[in-house]
């Protein structure tokens, strides 16, 4: 078995392209520390910073075959903790949105088992469509309804143009009009 300590980064990504499983674990080995540490700081959970960090390692192999480096490995594995931690925070952010209007809704209605049932149906609904957009779609839609953030906020985060984070919140908006069309109808006719 060779040593691959004294690979540099773009060297053992290669390697792992070619299914070199020893490869890959001197780069988890190499960056597990650091993007857990990373992770921790921005989740300020160390259940969620190891998830997270394994879950950036499962895509990576995963998508050995695909990646394409514009910059360094180091610049793509940091890229791709970002992204991970936003979705996280963004999730964080839309579950207590959507318990606080639960909350609110729920004591107003008469029929509420019915109305909760049919509000969790909803939520599972987006959700399930919200995870069939593409990954960055699906990224700047997070921001933009979960987090919060404005266009711009999102471009500068993302770092890609403002028209781009437009044409992204398009398609998501569109795939959910579609998707929650004949959702809604049916609620309707309860």
């Amino acid at each position: 078995m060779a040593s691959y300590s004294a690979y540099n980064d773009q060297q053992l990504l290669k390697l792992v392209q070619q299914d070199d499983e020893s490869a890959f674990g001197q780069l988890y080995d190499r960056y597990w520390d650091k993007l857990l540490t990373q992770a921790f700081i921005k989740l300020r959970s160390h259940e969620e910073a190891e998830e997270t960090v394994q879950e950036i390692f499962l895509q990576l192999w995963r998508r050995r075959h695909t990646i394409e480096l514009r910059y360094t490995f180091h610049t793509y594995i940091a890229a791709v903790l970002k992204y991970e931690i936003l979705s996280k925070l963004a999730g964080r952010k839309r579950e207590a949105h959507a318990k606080m209007n639960f909350a609110v809704v729920s004591p107003m209605s008469d029929n509420s088992t019915l109305e909760k049932s049919n509000f969790d149906l909803l939520l599972q609904k987006i959700e399930k469509t919200v995870q069939l957009l593409p990954e960055k779609c699906r990224l700047v839609f997070r921001l933009s309804r979960e987090a919060g953030l404005s266009e711009k906020q999102i471009a500068e985060t993302l770092n890609i143009a403002p028209k781009t984070v437009e044409a992204h919140m398009s398609k998501a908006l569109k795939s959910l009009r579609v998707s929650l069309r004949q959702f809604l109808s049916f609620c309707f006719f309860l």
